[in-house]
């Protein structure tokens, strides 16, 4: 048995499960050994928490003796600190001295020089040119209202936050997330705050029943309509959305009710500002990214981070570490994961054969930082959480080292909303091939683990639609009533709840929902541009329909509420893989067990079934979940409470029982099996 650093061996790779990857062992194997040797040369004995220091070197700090200011910008030849007191003006005062051998300006300042919330930037001086800069380091940035102009802000309350819980009793499982972005989650035209989202939106979530906030747009970024993934500074929390401590109360609110928090993480790319963010920071194109073309992503109009600098890496590595124990967030959901590994950015691509994943292509540096990002932070918190978002399939990115692998505790199976998109979008439901559907639905690595959704943001932006709104159409303004029975609404209402319930019910080990659509949100996306006049009225989220009873918007979220429930009550992701019973084109029905629970679906549009035959293992059910009830928007066409006996089919010593059912049509069933009655043992 091989074995490589780090106490690990070659016993149980990759490959053991999946004899296709084979071939590709040596690359797999040299991949992985790489990322090892990078990381330990990295930390050189030491721990993370020692080497992701770089929020703690640079930037504006207060000690016993004042302040100090660091920056590292090896290309600069002078800086200076502009704020009010120096009319925003270069001055000898206020210079900071430098650069070093390592490219390191430094200075000193008494301590009547800053207080808190003053504003402050740099001015970088290059051969040939100068520049306003905002410190790569800072953790308060904040824009003018007037002049849009931003600035660094120093934040420095006499009095730090005071957690209110300290060791917040998390879930462990299932991951049951809900994706959230703080500004547009009020109904309010503006954009929202963290205290705000606390305040009104977090109950929300806690009454739905999810038990993981994935917050997107925590850094700051300075266009609001990139929802947040055009990162200008990368340790400050975004200020349209309130003060540092703001953040930390959302994240302590959270941690009360025993909700687990993550944050999107970008660095896959960093916005191509230079005022603002790091493009161009000491004058040259290449400080934190590749140079010139390879510099430059030019779809998502970005820079492109140089994985292979040292001082990258640590700049990206404290920047897990800053937020992990400063914000105390309980992981990261990777952006752009796809983006990342490959030199074209995986666009236009469709991966169809492993020839893909292991060409001369794939940045190998960005392969060993996310190596090392994910040792960092479960070196740092080993409950914390991390997911790749990644459309390419990379084999491996969520296998544990011991594997050879990356080290993501999950993946996004981010297959399946495009299947449903593309499935309801181009084919009648009359038409779905069911056998495609459980494929699409249940296929994943065998070590990896995959979180499923049927739409997240993604599927909302601009020019695209909230599945609600495709099944419904422009029919969702005016055909929502309650007291509309035609056959547009009825179908939406039923499938809406069918489609949630089947992705969920196959998910491998996790379930996301975006905000608003546990409830069948309408419309799209679109913050406030040129485009749209400024418009917030696709920048929110509409709550007050979730509590129309006189429309099938509650009716949705009810459902949605006990279907998470049930997920929860019987440890739905424990069990891997469910188990087909029963599967049948023509009449449109699939059915399968899971963790105790058989569930039973009837995607025919038109035909009910009278005594149709579902094998099961022998013994008494009872409905736990019907689709078609009436307080779910259903038609009522089932008794609550069934208890339902399986029959013997064939020879008694075959052991085949089945299952005899009424199974409307466009109605999902769930049923478990009820507990035997324990008899009762007799003395003599």
């Amino acid at each position: 048995m091989k074995k490589c650093s780090k106490g690990l061996s070659w016993s149980d790779p990759l490959w053991t499960n999946d004899p296709y990857l084979s071939p590709f062992k040596p690359i797999i194997r040299s991949r992985f050994e790489k990322a090892l040797a990078k990381a330990e040369k990295l930390k050189h004995k030491k721990s993370w928490a020692k080497i992701a220091g770089y929020h703690e070197v640079f930037g504006l700090h207060r000690d016993k003796k004042g302040w100090v200011f660091r920056e590292w910008a090896p290309n600069a030849t002078a800086m200076f600190i502009l704020t009010p007191a120096n009319n925003w003006e270069k001055s000898s005062d206020w210079e900071v001295k430098g650069p070093d051998p390592k490219g390191i300006f430094e200075a000193r300042f008494p301590d009547r020089f800053f207080c808190h919330e003053q504003l402050y930037r740099l001015k970088v001086v290059w051969d040939g040119g100068e520049g306003d800069r905002i410190p790569t380091a800072a953790t308060r940035v904040v824009q003018d209202n007037a002049t849009y102009i931003f600035n660094a802000q120093v934040w420095a309350p006499d009095q730090p936050y005071q957690w209110q819980t300290q060791v917040p009793n998390l879930p462990t499982s299932p991951l049951l997330i809900y994706e959230a972005h703080t500004g547009m989650a009020l109904e309010d035209g503006r954009v929202g705050t963290w205290r705000e989202f606390a305040d009104h939106i977090l109950p929300q979530v806690i009454d739905a029943g999810y038990n993981t906030l994935q917050m997107m747009a925590v850094q700051e970024h300075p266009y609001y309509g990139s929802f947040g993934y055009h990162v200008s500074s990368f340790f400050a929390p975004s200020s349209r959305f309130g003060t540092p401590d703001d953040f930390r109360y959302l994240v302590d609110r959270a941690h009360q009710a025993g909700i687990r928090v993550l944050m999107d993480i970008v660095h896959s790319h960093s916005v191509k500002n230079e005022v603002e963010g790091l493009s161009r920071f000491d004058g040259s194109m290449y400080q934190f990214f590749h140079d010139l073309g390879r510099g430059d992503h030019t779809l998502w109009d970005s820079r492109c981070f140089d994985y292979g600098k040292t001082q990258v890496l640590i700049f990206l590595l404290s920047n897990l570490r800053y937020f992990l124990e400063q914000f105390r967030v309980d992981g990261f959901r990777f952006d752009g994961v796809t983006s990342m590994l490959f030199a074209d950015h995986g666009l236009g691509r469709a991966f169809t054969g492993y020839q893909d994943y292991f060409g001369d292509d794939v940045d190998e540096d960005a392969l060993s930082y996310l190596y090392a990002a994910n040792d960092l932070v479960h070196e740092i918190r080993p409950d914390a959480v991390t997911i790749a978002e990644d459309v390419s399939g990379y084999p491996g990115l969520a296998a544990p080292a011991k594997l050879c692998g990356t080290g993501f505790d999950f993946r996004f199976a981010m297959g399946v909303p495009d299947y449903w998109i593309k499935l309801l979008k181009e084919v009648r439901d009359e038409a779905w091939h069911l056998g495609t559907v459980w494929y699409e639905l249940t296929r994943h690595r065998d070590e990896e683990r995959t979180i499923s959704y049927v739409e997240c943001h993604d599927q909302a932006l601009v020019g695209d639609q909230t599945v609600m709104m495709r099944l419904m159409g422009e029919k969702i303004y005016n055909s929502m009533e309650k007291s509309n029975t035609g056959i547009t609404t009825c179908r939406a209402v039923a499938l809406h709840k069918m489609i949630r319930l089947v992705t969920l019910a196959c998910a491998h080990k996790g379930y996301l929902n975006f905000m608003g659509n546990e409830f069948g949100h309408p419309e799209w996306i679109d913050f406030p541009s040129p485009a749209n006049g400024y418009s917030f009225h696709h920048a929110r989220r509409l709550w007050s329909l979730k509590y129309d009873r006189n429309l099938y918007f509650p009716d949705l979220f009810a459902f949605d509420k006990q279907m998470i429930a049930l997920a929860k009550q019987t440890h739905l992701f424990a069990w891997d893989r469910p188990a087909l019973l029963h599967i049948h084109e023509n009449d449109k029905i699939l059915a399968f067990e899971r963790s105790g629970l058989v569930f039973v679906f009837n995607f025919h549009p038109e035909r009910s079934f009278s005594d149709y035959l579902i094998h099961a293992p022998a013994g008494k059910y009872e409905m736990r979940l019907d689709t078609d009830e009436t307080r779910f928007g259903g038609l009522g066409r089932l008794n609550p409470d069934q208890v339902h006996l399986t029959r013997p089919l064939g020879d008694v010593a075959e052991n085949r029982h089945a299952l005899s059912l009424y199974l409307p049509s466009r109605c999902a069933l769930v049923l478990t099996k009820a507990a035997e009655p324990q008899k009762l043992e007799t003395g003599n």
